[in-house]
């Protein structure tokens, strides 16, 4: 069994409203709901879990009371942090789970092709990520924001979501992060600390992440390109 989980309780500080980015219209529908209709379209996932904020769990769970062709879901209360959210997450993770996806909210745009990849490759290499290669020439700075050096391009990707891994890599990597008091920028960064080799498999430059106003505007172009 898949179970897909989607942070959605974010504060969307960038996106310049006091409206959860998530709950925002594209296309005339909330970002959310384009976001679990399309792992719901999927063969592949099995059960969908969201982490909302903690004064907007019941307001999640009007909105997608009526919503046709969603699979299984639960909503739990997420946290302060990204990690902290996931994590809440696991803890009502269905017995018979055997991959996890972890997947921003806010990116409806992904593929379904994609997300079935990530959980094909999840079985094989037991964690992946869902990338493509980076197109802009990257400087790593020192704290006086003088260049220390230029990373040869070929070597870089950009992260996207899904992430997937196997129950018990995932699982180790939360409880070992819990033990350490460590925050990580991504679940993958949790599991690398284990030791565990995560495996890049390509996704697609229109699975952006609605961030910023400006990002509202590109996904709608690309939907109706779609």
């Amino acid at each position: 069994m898949v179970t897909a989980i989607f942070p959605a309780a974010g504060q969307s500080r960038r996106m310049k409203s006091s409206t959860n980015k998530n709950f925002l219209e594209l296309d005339g529908q909330p970002i959310l709901i384009h976001t679990l209709l399309k792992f719901s379209k999927s063969d592949k996932i099995d059960n969908l879990i969201i982490a909302a904020a903690v004064d907007e769990v019941e307001f999640v769970k009007k909105m997608l009371k009526n919503v046709t062709g969603l699979k299984p879901f639960e909503i739990v209360v997420g946290g302060s942090e990204r990690q902290y959210s996931i994590a809440n997450a696991l803890k009502v993770l269905p017995g018979d789970t055997e991959i996890i996806l972890v997947h921003d909210a806010a990116r409806p745009l992904i593929g379904i092709e994609t997300i079935d990849t990530v959980v094909e490759a999840a079985k094989i290499y037991g964690g992946v990520i869902a990338a493509m290669p980076e197109k802009n020439t990257i400087k790593v700075v020192d704290s006086d924001d003088f260049v220390v050096n230029t990373p040869p391009r070929s070597k870089l990707v950009s992260v996207q979501t899904p992430q997937g891994f196997q129950r018990d890599i995932l699982l180790r990597a939360y409880k070992q992060a819990e033990l350490d008091n460590f925050l990580g920028t991504d679940d993958a960064s949790l599991v690398e600390r284990l030791g565990v080799k995560v495996k890049i498999v390509r996704s697609d430059y229109s699975n952006i992440k609605i961030t910023t106003p400006e990002d509202i505007l590109i996904a709608q172009i690309l939907l109706r390109g779609n």
